[in-house]
Parts: C-alpha cells; structure tokens; sequence
C-alpha cells in the first residue's frame, strides 16, 4: 500500500468538508439558525373606568351610556373598564385607572372604605365625569358634593331646549355650536354651582317649560380641586343621547381635558356635530329662541 507523503495529506484535508457538515450534491447549505428580534412591549393603553351603580332610580338609557362611552373610549385609545361592583374602588385598582365615568349613578353608592379610596386617587390628580344622575348620588358625602359641583332637586317632562355654549375655548364644548337646541330632561339643582365652578354652558330657561333656577341655569361644568379635575354635565337621560353625534363629541372632549390630552378632541362618528344643532350665533345676543315646548311639567318625583 502506497502512502501519500504529508504534503498531499493536508491538501486533500483542505479540499473536504468537515465532519457531520456535507453538502449533498444539487442541494443548497441550510442556513445558520438565527434567533428572531423581541417584538417590543405593547405600549399600556390609558385606562377608562366607567362606574353605573344605582341605589335609587334606575335610568333605562345606562346599557346606552356606557356602551357609547365604551366607543369613546375605543375611538381616543383607553382601555375601557365598565362594573357596577364598588369593589373596584380600592387604591391597587385606581392605581391603574385615568379617568372615572359615573353615568348615571344614583344614591348611596360607595362605602367610607370605597369613598376614602376614591377621593385620595382623585386628589392626586385622577379625573372625574358625572353624567346626569350623578347628580342624584351621594347626598351625604361632603367631598362629593364639592365633586359634583351641584344636587338634584327636580326635572320637567323630556323635551327640547336651548344649550347656550358659554366657553367656546374648553376641549368638552368648543366643538359645540354657540346655541345647540337638543331635546333631553333639564335637571334643576339644589343650588347654583356658578361661584365655586366654571360653567360650560347653560340651558336657556325661556326655551321650554319647567325651569327652576331663576334664569340662571348651568348645565355642564368643570373645576379643580387639589390635583384633580372634574366636570359634570346634565345631559344623559335618553337613549338618543348617547348616539346624538354632538354630544358624543361633547363626552370625547370631556375625558380629553380630563386626562390633560391638549390637542383637538376627535368627533366621535366622524360627523360634524355642528350639524346636529342649531347654528353658530354669539351665545349673549339676542337671537336665543324664544319658542316652548308644550309639555307639562311633570313631578319632581323619579329621575
């Protein structure tokens, strides 16, 4: 047997392939494995909390309202949580929440361990959105009345007004024509909130029967208190409110500000709301309309 003399060896050594990595004739090498890139964190999405507990009346348009706030809350990017369980009001909870939305609550709905909760997170600079019977909540809790701004004390049958649009500056209302005629049940409250708030917009009591508060007559307003922001609005008996384009936008606007968002709030359906009222007119002339609505006053009696 012959043998190759060193010099050939290494040569053929060069030319073969290592052991275990043949390449099979006609077949292309299989790729380095490679470890794929961490996808990154999703971004937490703001939270939404949108609170309908009822320990007196009960309105028929809550399953409305917060299912319109739940698309609001979709449309503006929050992750919207809504209960009727007070549990949810715990420090751990709230820790993780932006904006709370009481729509139309009613009654004594939250204990001292749950209103401690709530009024600490809302000092440290939580937000807060009462929706018409939110002002028929809480009567003995005195943080909660300098919260709502306003008491329930009675209402006039459903029918349509005149909303006079104070401040065309504010994220919940400049979006609103100057006089935006709607149809809805015009709380009259206990006192008037003007000196301790400020007011948004006022509903024109010569625009239909049964208001209460000698001309004067806020409906939606907003104030800090500490580090928190609240605004309450009157709006949110009917149904068709909560699918009436512009006061969609008006609720959008509202957690906007309430969540310190400055830039311009969205109109949710994407219609203008402008087109859903009465048109743009200087809110302190004389154009107000002066026509009533013909229904009777009803009792004050049910919210």
């Amino acid at each position: 047997m012959s043998v190759l003399p060193v010099p050939a060896l290494f040569l053929m050594s060069l030319l073969l392939p290592p052991c275990g990595s043949a390449v099979v004739p006609g077949q292309d090498p299989e790729p380095a494995p490679t470890t794929p890139a961490a996808a990154p964190d999703d971004e937490p999405r703001p939270r939404l909390l949108v609170f309908s507990r009822t320990e007196g009346f009960r309105h028929a348009s809550i399953p409305a309202g917060v299912e319109c706030m739940r698309s609001i809350g979709g449309e503006l990017g929050y992750e919207v949580i809504s209960t009727e369980d007070p549990e949810v009001f715990d420090p751990e909870t709230l820790a993780g929440i932006d904006v709370v939305v009481f729509m139309n609550t009613t009654g004594d709905i939250l204990d001292p361990v749950h209103e401690a909760a709530f009024e600490a997170w809302f000092r440290r600079g939580g937000g807060w959105l009462g929706v018409h019977a939110a002002a028929d909540t809480e009567y003995d809790w005195p943080f909660y009345a300098e919260l709502v701004g306003a008491y329930f004390k009675s209402h006039p049958a459903i029918q349509e007004a005149v909303v006079v649009v104070e401040d065309r500056e504010h994220p919940a209302t400049r979006m609103l024509p100057g006089l935006w005629r709607r149809q809805d049940e015009w709380y009259t409250y206990r006192m008037n909130p003007r000196p301790h708030v400020t007011v948004l917009a006022r509903v024109d009591e010569s625009t239909y029967i049964g208001g209460g508060m000698q001309g004067d007559h806020p409906i939606a307003w907003c104030h800090e208190i500490d580090r928190g922001r609240s605004l309450y609005t009157g709006g949110g008996h009917t149904d068709e409110s909560f699918s009436e384009p512009a006061f969609r936008a008006h609720l959008a606007g509202a957690v906007r500000w309430l969540d310190r968002v400055s830039d311009d709030p969205p109109k949710p359906g994407g219609e203008a709301p402008n087109d859903a009222g009465v048109g743009e007119a200087d809110p302190g002339g004389s154009d107000i309309p002066a026509g009533r609505a013909t229904d009777a006053v009803a009792p004050s009696a049910g919210q």
